[in-house]
């Protein structure tokens, strides 16, 4: 691990064979570029670090990661100056080589929820929220979540959740799959460093061969998944119903969709 590296929106620390990425934008650590790049930074030095077996990404605050701030930050996610958009930076966080176990402790909203879906699995506790709230927000689905969500759920119960944008309690999510363990909320993060010291645990060669192959085309398909997205994206973004979506989303109301 580079151990002199320190990060402005990240905590990042070893622990015997397991590595921890802590978000810290509290309350609800909104990300953006610079974030996405932190933790695609800290993922690959914990690829380059023998000494880690499995890494843990969690969050200090009240949601895990409610996605973009639209209602203050409205061009969130779009290219930075070298011409990169968010969510193609993070199709490097899906190409790193070790098993992730992500702790949500809260909401996992939008492309928050793409985040949360990084991980190889996933510990909540009943207060865990899971969104895919852009068809609500007026816009269509990003971070990769035309395909990692259907890939977890099915892509019946997908659509439902991209559809209605409804949030998914801790239970409902370990019930249809999107998570994995459900433990009370104080104890998320402990489990989620249990579970990881588990995997690390098995012989890491073994497990990150075992992972190459199970994920074998997972993060081409990612990637060509985002693309789909950005071109819907795009055009989406600029409706007047993704105005009213967010105003409505900010108010606590019901939108007013025009479909226009």
């Amino acid at each position: 691990m580079d151990a002199h590296v320190t990060y402005k929106d990240i905590g990042v620390s070893l622990s015997g064979h397991v590595g921890v990425v802590e978000i810290r934008r509290p309350p609800h650590n909104y990300f953006d570029n610079a974030l996405i790049n932190q933790i695609g930074e800290a993922f690959e030095a914990f690829d380059r670090d023998p000494k880690c077996r499995a890494v843990v990404l969690c969050a200090d605050g009240k949601s895990f990661c409610a996605g973009a701030d639209f209602a203050n930050r409205p061009a969130t996610g779009a290219a930075t100056e070298s011409g990169k958009h968010l969510y193609k930076e993070a199709i490097r966080l899906f190409r790193t080589k070790k098993p992730i176990v992500t702790a949500v402790q809260g909401a996992a909203i939008g492309g928050g929820l793409g985040l949360a879906l990084v991980g190889d699995f996933r510990v909540t506790c009943p207060e865990g929220r899971f969104s895919a709230n852009f068809n609500r927000l007026g816009f269509h689905p990003g971070f990769g979540l035309t395909c990692t969500l259907p890939r977890l759920v099915g892509q019946q119960k997908a659509n439902l959740l991209f559809y209605t944008g409804r949030r998914v309690t801790g239970e409902e999510a370990v019930a249809i799959g999107l998570a994995d363990v459900l433990v009370p909320l104080a104890e998320v993060r402990q489990a989620a460093i249990a579970l990881a010291t588990e995997i690390a645990q098995s012989a890491p060669l073994a497990v990150m061969s075992t992972r190459e192959t199970v994920r074998r085309g997972l993060a081409d398909a990612i990637e060509a998944a985002t693309e789909r997205e950005l071109v819907e994206q795009e055009w989406t973004r600029k409706t007047a119903d993704f105005k009213e979506g967010v105003k409505a989303w900010a108010e606590k109301r019901l939108p007013d969709f025009k479909s226009a």
